[in-house]
């Protein structure tokens, strides 16, 4: 059985399109090959910048022959029903076979296609591959119509077995396959021939070619850890650059410089960012005193003079860059320490959104929320509306500017330089978090709450002029910051109606938005008397409001369903919960759908689960026949059996632990008591018919099922569960 090696060799590929470029590669091709009827053992794709690789092994060496009947209309059938299933099969009449059926002859078509050799398939599969490739941007050079990432130079196609290695046969505009490649730019730029994949590597490698690149990430790991530990220091992890560093180099050199003194000052942030965005530098962080001291480069040549004329030129260009990040810094901290009145009067003119005003606007209402929650996390409310107010104020200050991504990391120098309290300086830079689901979530009482206060606004924004997700589509990230919101309750086991803090919201945000459009049409009177007063003189809708605050409460649970099933919670278990009273305290439902799914993992939960579902069953058929509710009268005096009494008893008992352990809001306690009636009510229904003759009899036992149901309901709705 035949190997396949393939090599699309290129102009540079950028670093962020390589991981896909392989599974695309692979995918393609392995699955036109199977298509086709091949079979193969394994499959390997590969990247450099100048180069995408497929390995398969155990490739058969021809496609089998195939032999299909295929049934079509009845012999008597009009002309033109006969002529497309001829269309369709690609046959003639005089290769049809006649053949009775149950309702007379029809025509069969028996259709043979020959096995294919490899090669042949290989070769149409590859042209096809390489047309359709879904780079997410492509180009056209020269005078041909073939579209590439970067301008392709050569294809090496070749199959290898025990007797040798073939090319395939392939051209595609102008490139003929062929088996040769070449290696390192500049280190080893001849071309050389292969023969099988062991072949190719092993020659890449002597032509200073690192083929995998997870082997480059860890020699650039590696090497990168050795230089800093000789110096006393230690590479800040980054898995993002690293990755994107083994894309961009073919024979890794990784390379230390120390940083000047005079920029050492910068935060770690600033230096860190500037080295990464600007340069693609690892930092160095010298762990006895806590500072980027240095960092690392990584060459893609190795040179005479072991690197020192490629360090020295990297650290003019990082010295002119730091020296644009310190003018940055100390402007930023002259405002800071003067009270960043300007900054905050600038955040005037930015506009936050069309129909919710200025990010000044935004600020009120978020300190005005922030407020409102410092209490139920206990945070000090004075702190939570300071550090709200100021949080987003390093939105207009120079350093931001120039890197967006340090929004609120440098929120909190500027808070520290302008006398702020500790909490709130680090609110201001916790306010953003979490970002995504491996941020970490604030647990400082005032940061929690300015960062509850930011996504609610955000959402209850949104929501108050309907610009809602659809679909796939989330242009302002709403998903993510009700993701965030769902962490920050949970993490913190924040115990507040959600409901209320959305309807606040809403309304603030619903008087932002008719005060935004009032201020921005021909009565300028609105504008000059400010929003407090045009509040005092236009109601809101609240029915409106109402409405929308149930789709936003609604959005939440969705979202929360998506987290906890990450959690290994059922989203039924979710849904059962979901219908009880307390639905917008998301600790309240957690904990509650926590303990249900605890209990029905064990025997006794999932047969409790059998006799709930069918007393209920059994109820709702009973109600709807006789057009009456059976929830009252149940009557011990007028039980026949042990079985009935003994459940009668256990209701009795179970009952009254029930409710109060969920008062108290011990749901273990309440779904074990639950659980509890598993016995009792399994020996009801092996003993008991409920349907009986006698009505008395048969409306006492209804009524006992009904308190079955109303004990589930205590503490979920059990219908809604699944099984």
């Amino acid at each position: 059985m035949p190997d396949l090696l393939i090599e699309l060799f290129s102009e540079e590929i950028p670093a962020r399109m390589q991981a896909r470029a392989r599974e695309d590669l692979k995918k393609l091709v392995t699955d036109g090959l199977v298509e086709a009827g091949l079979t193969y053992a394994s499959a390997g794709a590969f990247s450099t910048p100048r180069r995408l690789v497929l390995t398969v092994e155990g490739l058969t060496a021809h496609s089998p022959t195939t032999r299909e009947e295929r049934k079509g209309p009845r012999t008597d059938a009009p002309d033109a029903a006969l002529q497309g299933f001829l269309r369709s099969t690609g046959l003639t009449k005089d290769q049809l076979e006649a053949r009775d059926d149950k309702k007379g002859q029809v025509w069969f078509a028996v259709i043979q296609k020959p096995g294919r050799p490899a090669s042949e398939i290989v070769a149409e599969v590859l042209e096809a591959t390489i047309r359709n490739f879904p780079w997410p941007k492509s180009m056209r050079w020269g005078a041909g119509s073939l579209r590439w990432v970067r301008p392709l130079h050569s294809i090496l196609c070749q199959l290898s077995d025990e007797s040798g290695a073939a090319v395939v046969p392939l051209e595609i505009e102008g490139i003929a396959a062929g088996n040769t490649t070449r290696g390192h730019r500049f280190m080893a730029p001849d071309a050389f021939t292969v023969s099988g994949f062991d072949d190719y590597a092993a020659k890449l490698r002597r032509a200073k070619v690192m083929l995998d690149p997870a082997e480059r990430e860890a020699a650039i790991r590696q090497e990168a850890a050795n230089l800093a530990f000789a110096r006393g220091w230690e590479i800040v992890p980054d898995d993002a650059l690293l990755t994107e560093i083994a894309g961009l180099v073919e024979w890794p050199v990784p390379l230390m410089g120390a940083i000047e003194d005079r920029f050492l000052s910068l935060p770690p942030e600033v230096l860190q960012t500037s080295m990464k965005e600007h340069q693609k530098f690892f930092s160095a962080r010298n762990p006895k005193t806590g500072r980027i001291e240095g960092f690392v480069t990584v060459a893609n040549i190795e040179t005479p003079d072991h690197g020192e004329t490629i360090l020295k030129g990297n650290q003019r260009v990082l010295a002119a860059r730091l020296s644009d990040a310190a003018f940055f810094w100390e402007n930023d901290l002259r405002e800071a320490r003067a009270g960043m009145t300007d900054w905050a009067e600038g955040l005037r003119s930015v506009t936050f959104q069309s129909k919710l005003g200025s990010q000044a606007d935004r600020v009120a209402r978020i300190a005005a929320l922030a407020r409102e929650i410092a209490p139920q996390v206990k945070a000090d409310p004075d702190q939570a509306e300071e550090a709200a107010r100021i949080a987003k104020l390093d939105l207009r200050s120079a350093m931001v500017g120039e890197f967006p991504e340090l929004q609120g990391t440098m929120g909190r120098y500027y808070a520290l330089e302008a006398g702020k309290p500790a909490a709130v300086a680090d609110a201001a830079r916790d306010h953003y978090s979490p970002l995504g689901p491996s941020d970490a979530v604030p647990s400082a009482p005032v940061s929690v709450a300015v960062a509850l206060a930011d996504k609610l606004d955000t959402l209850t924004g949104f929501w108050a002029i309907d610009e809602k997700p659809t679909g796939s589509k989330d242009p302002f990230a709403l998903r993510r910051a009700a993701l965030g919101v769902i962490r920050l309750v949970l993490g913190n086991g924040v115990r507040s109606s959600l409901g209320v803090r959305i309807l606040q919201g809403l309304i603030e945000a619903d008087y932002a938005a008719r005060f935004e459009q009032a201020a921005s049409g021909t009565n300028t009177l609105v504008r000059m008397s400010g929003l407090e007063e045009f509040k005092a003189v236009n109601g809101v809708d609240l029915a409106k409001l109402d409405a929308a605050r149930n789709d936003l409460l609604t959005f939440f649970h969705d979202r929360l369903k998506v987290y906890l099933r990450d959690q290994g919670i059922r989203h039924d278990i979710i849904d059962a919960v979901l219908s009880m009273p307390g639905n917008d305290d998301l600790v309240l439902l957690v904990n509650r759908a926590t303990a249900l799914n605890d209990v029905l993992k064990t025997e006794d939960g999932t047969n409790l689960l059998q006799g709930l579902k069918r007393a209920g069953n059994i109820l709702a058929q009973a109600e709807e026949k006789d057009g009456v509710e059976y929830s009252f009268g149940a009557d011990p005096k007028f039980a026949e059996t042990e079985q009935e009494r003994a459940l009668f008893a256990a209701l009795d008992r179970a009952e009254p632990a029930i409710r109060e352990a969920v008062r108290l809001e011990d749901f273990q306690a309440a779904t074990q008591g639950i659980a509890s009636l598993r016995a009792p009510i399994d020996a009801f229904f092996e003993a008991v018919q409920i349907n009986t003759d006698n009505q008395i009899t048969r409306r006492n036992r209804l009524n006992l099922l009904s308190r079955i149901r109303e004990a589930g309901r205590l503490v979920a709705d059990f219908s809604r569960i699944e099984g």
